[in-house]
């Protein structure tokens, strides 16, 4: 069974993104990179992402993290301040200390994706 599968599919994902946007449109650190974006769409990406992270059914048609996060600038802070509110969403809905610390394990490699070195340089 997956962790998809174990934290109660759609439904539980569809609940966890919208904590999760709760909490970053409410940071005012994010306003930057969060305040004009089209919350619906960066929604429905994101639950078709976190679907394929957690092992259900791979639907993301997105763009590569890369593509996605090209010239906005996103410095290690904020990347690590976005996690945090990942972490903490999946926590308030449900799933164990060990379910999210694997989850944000597995969302590691994809840092150098959406950070921005010249923007961190500049930081």
């Amino acid at each position: 069974m997956s962790l998809y599968d174990d934290i109660g599919g759609a439904p539980a994902v569809t609940l966890a993104v919208s904590v999760f946007y709760h909490r970053v449109m409410a940071d005012e650190s994010l306003e930057r990179w969060f305040g004009s974006v089209d919350i619906d769409r960066l929604v429905a990406h994101q639950r078709a992402f976190l679907t394929a992270a957690l092992g259900g059914p791979d639907v993301f048609t997105g763009r590569s993290m890369s593509a996605a996060h090209a010239g906005l600038g996103i410095t290690p802070e904020a990347y690590d301040t976005v996690i945090e509110h990942l972490a903490y969403a999946l926590l308030d809905t449900g799933l164990a200390h060990e379910q999210v610390t694997s989850v944000i394990a597995g969302l590691g490699p994809l840092r150098a994706q959406v950070i921005d070195e010249s923007a961190a340089a500049n930081a």
